[in-house]
């Protein structure tokens, strides 16, 4: 055999090595880029959630006049919040959407309001625009997951020291049976 030929065959060779490394470093990024993305999507639908059922509860309370059980505890959004923190502020927002829901237990006349059935509409987008939101952040941390821990990407993911990444999850309060008294 020629040595040129077999230089040639080494050299083609690390050269397709190093193409699948540059292409493999480049997909999880790619990819660490959607999470973020995703992760933003989650403040904006927090964020739209917080604006639309705030002013929606303005207009019902001022329908209502009963301001004290609709006040909303102020959520600080911010760009740099922790997944935790995130979860945190998720649960506050739900104890007040069952806030609302016992106001109106207590006044049904709001029942009959062109403003509550707004409110209602209203809490039935922005819950499924947050929803949405986490669905798409889990998808992209489970396709990174799945990445970083098939061979041979885990090679290179332990080598820049990837981790797993957390999924969204539901507080432990909405895991449970719902118990209805009709």
């Amino acid at each position: 055999m020629n040595p040129l030929y077999i230089l040639i065959g080494v050299a083609v060779i690390v050269l397709i090595i190093v193409i699948w490394y540059i292409a493999t470093i480049n997909k999880l990024n790619r990819t660490i880029v959607k999470i973020d993305e995703a992760d933003s999507g989650i403040d904006v639908a927090l964020t739209k959630r917080y604006d639309v059922l705030t002013k929606m509860i303005d207009t019902v309370k001022g329908y209502a006049k009963h301001e004290k059980e609709t006040l909303f505890e102020v959520i600080n959004l911010r760009k740099g919040m922790t997944l935790d923190e995130k979860i945190k502020e998720n649960a506050k927002m739900s104890q007040n959407l069952e806030k609302i829901n016992l106001l109106v237990e207590n006044y049904p006349e709001l029942k009959a309001s062109e403003n509550y059935k707004v409110l209602q509409q209203s809490i039935i987008d922005v819950e499924e625009h947050l929803q949405a939101a986490r669905r798409i952040y889990n998808s992209n941390v489970s396709t990174f997951n799945q990445m970083i821990v098939t061979f041979p990407t885990s090679i290179i993911a332990n080598s820049k020291g990837m981790t797993k990444k957390e999924f969204f999850e539901a507080e432990e309060v909405k895991t449970q049976d719902v118990k209805i008294d009709l």
